[in-house]
């Protein structure tokens, strides 16, 4: 049995300029970023490269109407490297960018066209929290379907995963919480992963610890902003990739696959779409088998957060709470004829998660929980 696997070799720099130096970014490189990433860190340098500034095309999550825009720009640029410098939306669509992409990239999601990888992938995250500069998944809104989907195979791999923290100071703190927090779902679900093994769980446990520790060590500060959490992004920023090697061997479960439902809908962003459901997921995980892996899951909770092992999810939430605000799905505009559409679809498309649940959920369990939430 494979027990891990990390495909893109990994950099850790302290600079873009560091990076630079190394890889030489020039004119066979296609550089898509946002503007407010390129200005601070990459005009200063004067790189002869071809830039795409991804704000150009569209606001939010990645969607197909996004990746063909881009790929209609990209026709006459002659290029061998892309280097994804952004988050998440950024990475995803890198990653299909790297592939040879048909005239409707939706039918690469769909299965309808096989992936074939045509340029080397660099991803620099700007972000703690996707993991995704490790990971083969790609997700997309797919807006003529409605629907969320995402495609993981080898082709969709980043050649190389570079890590530069100086490029997480301008986080705003909404970003912030909401990617460390997908960074701990991705750790979490990871090591209750039917697919988890003794290798996984040593990155999943890893993360957990160093962004528990690290949140307590910001919050203590009193402020939790951008110059309390500087000394620990480069933290924060392995504990997301090492998040990131757990769930690309592991896998992701419930909670993403849930997630993705008011996340395509109401385009909630990720990180706090997932967010909504995370407790509530592993509530119901504890009443179905409170004596499996969850237990040890809960014990090490429960000594981070310094609680009885009955409080460990209503003090979770709680200590999560500081830095993202949960609320009921109805404030995001879900209606409660909503809750059976979004079981149905939670259930016909996102079987890829779902097969990494702790324990499986039927239908009933999976409406509950949205009934639940509402």
């Amino acid at each position: 049995m494979l027990a891990l696997r990390v495909v893109p070799k990994i950099f850790i720099f302290d600079t873009f300029k560091e990076f630079h130096d190394e890889f030489k970014l020039g004119e066979r490189d296609l550089l898509v970023t946002n503007e407010w990433m390129y200005t601070p860190y990459v005009a200063p340098l004067n790189l002869k490269v071809n830039v795409l500034f991804q704000e150009k095309y569209g606001k939010g999550e990645p969607s197909d109407e996004m990746i063909d825009a881009i790929c209609k720009d990209t026709k006459g640029i002659d290029y061998d490297r892309i280097i994804a410098f952004g988050g998440g939306t950024i990475v995803d669509i890198c990653k299909v960018l790297a592939l040879k992409v048909p005239e409707n990239s939706v039918d690469l999601f769909m299965g309808k066209v096989q992936p074939e990888k045509v340029k080397q992938l660099i991803v620099v995250p700007t972000t703690c929290g996707t993991g995704s500069e490790v990971t083969n998944v790609a997700i997309a809104e797919l807006k003529s379907l409605k629907i969320k989907k995402g495609i993981a195979v080898d082709q969709t791999y980043a050649d190389f995963a570079v890590l530069v923290p100086e490029a997480l100071k301008g986080l705003p703190d909404y970003v912030f919480a909401t990617s460390s927090i997908d960074a701990l779902i991705h750790a979490m679900e990871s090591y209750l992963s039917p697919k988890a093994n003794p290798f996984t769980e040593l990155f999943s446990l890893k993360a957990i610890e160093i962004i528990m520790d690290g949140y307590k060590k910001v919050l203590a500060t009193g402020k939790a902003d951008a110059k309390a959490r500087e000394p620990y992004l480069k933290d924060f920023l392995i504990a997301s990739c090492y998040a990131g090697i757990a769930f690309g061997n592991a896998g992701c479960a419930a909670v993403h696959a849930m997630s993705y439902s008011i996340g395509g809908a109401f385009h909630v962003p990720h990180g706090e779409a997932n967010y909504q459901f995370f407790t509530e997921v592993f509530k119901m995980y504890m009443r179905k088998d409170p004596d499996g892996k969850i237990k040890a899951a809960n014990e090490i909770l429960q000594g981070i957060l310094g609680c009885i092992y009955e409080e460990v999810n209503d003090k979770l939430e709680e200590f999560l709470g500081q830095n993202m605000v949960k609320k009921p799905l109805r404030e995001y505009g879900m209606t409660e004829d909503q809750i059976d559409s979004f079981t149905v679809s939670t259930v016909e498309n996102q079987q890829r998660l779902l097969g990494n649940n702790y324990i499986f959920l039927t239908d009933e369990e999976i409406r509950e929980v949205f009934k639940n939430l509402y």
